[in-house]
């Protein structure tokens, strides 16, 4: 049976293409649709980069420099409104950490399945092209298009919510980001949890082991109205979008899984202000009503299961020997998702709204 090509788009007038595999010469993407004029803040690109690059004592030791090559489609620091073609270099894989496969794929990887779906034909290394190495694509993208959210003053914010049974405070009641060394190991704003979450991490790390964890977004400034009905709501895109995040397990917004126990009285929002200003009053308001931004902020939480790639022996099946036998992972991996994830959910939400702000006419062409 003849299979068809495998896509990776995301968006309607803003178009996100990704490629490239972990282990190729470079991962990347194509954007289609983007106004001409955005000035790249390189600054800011490269910070966003550095957000999202793997290293530290609590992520894998893969060294990236991330460097973002901007191939077409920006002219003298401008955008010009033609394809852009972002590429950023790997220079650091090691394939032959990957030498067991395609004949014994890990338990829980999508060794698998991308083996059977492509008929042996995929780079199963490091992930392929299902790899979250393909998300420094995704932030480079957005910190491209960024410009356009600050000029109509959307902001995107997330902290690493939750770690195993370890529980960040909300964003609103801890320091600016990132107080502490733990803060910025951890991409978590409470300095309290912080330090408890490397516990965690650390002894799930030193017993071969990895753990899930939660990263918490905060979206400000979408301009009431922004969005559209049914299948394309802010609510359902945003979901699509970080679903697509490798790993992510589950997607909430507002007050989540707790209005099952909420009667309608303790969950509705009257709303206040004036006919010019409505805005929603209640402690925590919904950001959206019937995929529309209702001015309040947007809360989304997005659940990441822990990484499958580990170095403790399980059994699983080895394709050559149509036997289970023991397997052992060894290589980089990450012992948590949620520190690296930060930067990926916030870039995921950046280009959401991008592209329903332009089909809903809320930037200035």
């Amino acid at each position: 049976m003849k299979l068809n090509p495998m896509h990776m788009h995301l968006g309607e007038r803003i178009r996100l293409t990704l490629f490239g595999t972990s282990h190729g010469p470079r991962v990347g993407a194509i954007l289609k649709g983007v106004p001409a004029g955005i000035v790249i803040d390189y600054p800011a690109l490269e910070l966003a980069m550095a957000s999202r690059r793997p290293g530290g004592r609590y992520a894998s030791k893969r060294k990236e420099a991330d460097h973002v090559e901007i191939r077409s489609g920006v002219v003298d620091g401008r955008t010009t409104g033609d394809e852009i073609e972002i590429s950023i270099a790997n220079n650091d894989a090691k394939s032959r950490d990957y030498s067991f496969l395609p004949d014994h794929p890990r338990p829980g990887h999508q060794d698998m399945v991308m083996h059977k779906r492509t008929n042996g034909e995929a780079d199963l290394r490091g992930g392929g092209s299902s790899s979250a190495r393909l998300t420094a694509a995704l932030v480079a993208a957005a910190a491209v298009l960024s410009p356009l959210l600050i000029k109509v003053g959307i902001e995107c914010e997330a902290q690493v919510g939750a770690i195993g049974q370890v529980k960040a405070q909300s964003m609103k009641l801890c320091p600016p980001r990132w107080e502490s060394e733990a803060c910025q190991e951890m991409r978590c704003r409470d300095p309290v949890a912080a330090l408890a979450m490397i516990e965690t991490v650390e002894q799930h790390r030193m017993s071969r082991n990895s753990i899930g964890s939660r990263v918490d977004l905060c979206v400000t400034g979408v301009p009431l109205g922004l969005g559209e009905p049914w299948f394309d709501g802010l609510e359902p895109a945003l979901a699509r979008a970080m679903m697509a995040i490798p790993a992510a397990r589950g997607v909430t917004f507002g007050r989540g899984f707790d209005v099952v126990e909420m009667s309608g009285l303790e969950h509705n929002d009257a709303w206040g202000g004036t006919n010019e200003l409505p805005t929603l009053t209640g402690e925590k308001p919904d950001g959206v009503l019937a995929g529309l931004a209702t001015g309040s902020p947007i809360h989304v939480s997005v659940a990441f299961k822990p990484p499958s790639s580990i170095a403790s022996e399980q059994l699983t099946l080895n394709l050559a020997t149509d036997s289970v036998e023991p397997l052992v992972v060894g290589g980089r991996h990450d012992p948590v998702l949620g520190p690296r994830a930060v930067s990926v959910v916030e870039a995921m939400a950046k280009l959401v709204l991008c592209d329903l702000a332009l089909r809903g006419g809320f930037f200035d062409e």
